[in-house]
């Protein structure tokens, strides 16, 4: 049977993943921008740059939870891994309330929910042992 930490640390990289291919399917204008940052972009030009952040914070997560799991094996400090996934908690607690605030429907009622969960899951991975 597998811990709670073991199903929060595959539902990290789950979401994480899909988070990667959904700003990749903005960039692609797949999806439309327009329920992404608050629904406040107001060029082609602002997303990119705005996409181009989001796409690599979700990658740099994503690594930091390799990392942490040792599913990459690259050697770095106890600490540094823990103040890492500090900073991400961090983070989604702000991302709720941004979202929260958003002028784009979508956003409040998809990407809170998501916020909440991976707040929820980096907590867990943080406070179990």
């Amino acid at each position: 049977m597998r811990s709670i930490k073991n199903v929060a640390q595959y539902c990290l990289l789950i979401v994480f993943s899909v988070t990667i291919l959904f700003h990749m399917f903005v960039l692609l204008k797949v999806i439309p921008y327009s329920i992404v940052w608050g629904g406040r972009l107001q060029s082609d030009a602002a997303m990119y740059r705005f996409e181009f952040v989001s796409l690599g914070i979700a990658v740099l997560f994503l690594m930091v939870i390799l990392v942490k799991f040792q599913i990459l094996k690259w050697r770095v400090p106890i600490l540094a891994g823990n103040l890492a996934l500090w900073s991400m908690l961090a983070l989604f607690m702000i991302n709720i309330v941004a979202n929260l605030m958003s002028d784009s429907f979508l956003e409040k009622i998809i990407f809170t929910p998501i916020a909440i969960l991976l707040s929820v899951l980096i907590l867990i991975v943080i406070l179990k042992k």
